[in-house]
């Protein structure tokens, strides 16, 4: 992902949050896990600054959704108790979403805190959706509002 690409994302999960009315924190990190870029509303939930940036990091070292990984970690699931790893940087709830280039590869991922859960996946979906349409990404295939 480029400077352009990770700027692109992070506007659009921006502008939809705002159009559903709700402030938000997104953040981008690469394939490695390290932050390639951030962005809030001002008058987003402190709490949301961390959030959105572990989100991102949950979604890319376990190379799926974090809200498909909360249900693989619930009690009696397959990988109960996942969430207590790392250093407490795992969430098992929706706003991660892990991006994929056109190659099927793996090359970050993007986290968004702020609104309702359904909302923080709507907006990550929509912003990788978007970059989908110039066909720098997969489109995400469970866009929810």
């Amino acid at each position: 992902m480029n400077e352009q690409s990770v700027n692109q994302l992070l506007e659009d999960a921006l502008s939809e949050a705002r159009r559903l009315g709700i402030s938000i924190s997104a953040a981008v990190v690469d394939s490695a896990g390290h932050l390639l870029g951030f962005k809030r509303h001002a008058d987003a939930e402190i709490v949301s600054i961390t959030l959105a940036q572990d989100k991102a990091f949950t979604a890319l070292v376990n190379r799926m959704a974090t809200d498909e990984l909360g249900m693989l970690c619930q009690p009696g699931a397959e990988l109960y108790g996942l969430q207590h790893n790392l250093g407490g940087r795992m969430v098992i709830f929706g706003g991660g979403v892990p991006i994929r280039d056109q190659q099927n590869q793996l090359i970050g991922a993007i986290g968004v805190s702020g609104g309702t859960t359904e909302q923080d996946i709507y907006c990550a979906r929509y912003a990788i959706d978007n970059m989908a349409e110039n066909r720098e990404f997969i489109p995400n295939t469970k866009k929810e509002r």
